[in-house]
Formats: structure tokens, C-alpha cells, sequence
């Protein structure tokens, strides 16, 4: 599938939607950056943008991305109306093509990258765009990676037969330098998450963190 074709299946799935107008951040974001000093944060396919306007609530200064140009739009305008548009910048990307630059420019400029759930039906080379994130981070700045560990009964994907890849898995993926980068975190964490439907049931999340090494 082209590129064109997964941007317009995304931009279907969020035009579906009603217009979120208080998306809630992922707890394992929350958890994670609660005690974190603001800075320059990167989030890797923000959706309706419940990260995003989180860590801008908190002082950091986001730029977030999506294939989806419906969901870009979306959070610029939410953005804004909450008095945060000058903490958020949303850019739609394809991360097998382009990925963005950070707010000065510079090659190691993000103090966090975050990817919550970055899966999709459709190709992505998703092991290349998380190393070239780590890449993206300044020294002592942390890459946030929580994939799904199982199957929840509203996932669109119900192959019983689906690998959820360790926290570990990722890791090695990754082929990071044990030099320059470290494994903060890696493991399975379960919980109780509700649905769009309103169901509820208890997931596994698989997380795993990467620290870059301060010079």
C-alpha cells in the first residue's frame, strides 16, 4: 500500500470521528513524565492529540505528527483554542519518508520522544523511525516506546495468532550503541482500559525506555 493510501485510510478512521475536544493522555506517558523537567518533546503518531496537550499543559514544548492530515488539523485547532498553540506545533509526516526537525534545528534536539501504540495495518519501516528518534534525543533525554502486549476485544487486529514483540524485542531492533544509549525500562506492565465503546478489560502494555548517555 502507497503512502497516499495509508495518509487517506487514516484520515477515514479520524473523519469518522466526532471532533475530540478533551482527549486524555496514555497513563504510561503520565506515569513516566510526571517527575520530568519540561522541555522539547516529540510525539510519534499523536492522533487526537491526548499526549500532546498533556505535556504542553505541563510546559513542554511539543511538536507532534501523524500520517493523518485530519488529525494534524484537528490538534492545531484544539491547540489553540486551549491557549497552547504556541507550545504545540502538529505536522503531518509520513515517518517512512520524512521526520521532523526540532524546534532549533538541531540534529540531537528532542529531551523526549514518545510513540504510544505506533502500529498500523499499513507498511512502516517502524524499527528504522524509532532508531532515527533515539538519534533525535539529547543527551539524557529519553525515548518512550509502549507497544501493546495483547489483544484487546476492540482492537482492529483480532489474529489470534499475532506476535506481540518484548519490550526487549524492541530493544535489540533497535541495534543501539550500548555506549551512547541505555535501557531505563523494559517490561509488561498489565491494566484496566476501557474501549471506544465504553467496554473495559484488563491489557498488557509492553514498555520500554531508552535513555541517551549525557556527554
Amino acid at each position: 500500500m502507497t503512502t497516499t493510501d495509508a495518509a487517506a485510510s487514516w484520515d477515514g478512521v479520524y473523519a469518522a470521528r466526532p471532533v475530540a475536544t478533551d482527549p486524555r493522555p496514555n497513563v504510561r506517558l503520565t506515569e513516566t513524565v510526571f517527575d520530568l523537567p519540561p522541555g522539547d518533546a516529540l510525539e510519534l503518531g499523536c492522533g487526537e492529540g491526548g499526549d500532546t496537550l498533556w505535556l504542553a499543559r505541563r510546559g513542554w514544548r511539543v511538536t507532534a505528527v501523524d500520517v493523518s492530515a485530519v488529525a494534524v488539523e484537528r490538534l492545531t485547532d484544539l491547540a489553540r483554542s486551549l491557549g497552547l498553540g504556541d507550545r504545540v506545533t502538529a505536522e503531518r509526516h509520513d515517518l517512512d519518508a520524512t521526520f521532523p526537525e526540532s524546534r532549533d534545528g538541531s540534529e540531537h534536539g528532542f529531551d523526549l520522544v514518545t510513540a504510544h501504540y505506533l502500529h498500523t495495518p499499513h507498511a512502516l519501516d517502524r524499527a528504522a523511525v524509532l532508531r532515527r528518534a533515539a538519534h533525535a534525543l539529547r543527551p539524557g533525554g529519553r525515548l518512550l516506546v509502549v507497544d501493546h502486549g495483547s489483544t484487546a476485544p476492540w482492537s482492529w487486529n483480532q489474529d489470534p495468532d499475532v506476535h506481540h514483540p518484548s519490550p526487549q524485542e524492541v530493544a535489540e531492533g533497535l541495534a543501539l550503541d550500548p555506549a551512547t544509549w541505555t535501557v531505563e525500562r523494559a517490561d509488561a506492565p498489565r491494566r484496566i482500559a476501557t474501549g471506544p465503546d465504553g467496554t473495559t478489560a484488563e491489557v498488557t502494555d509492553h514498555v520500554l525506555i531508552v535513555v541517551r548517555r549525557a556527554a
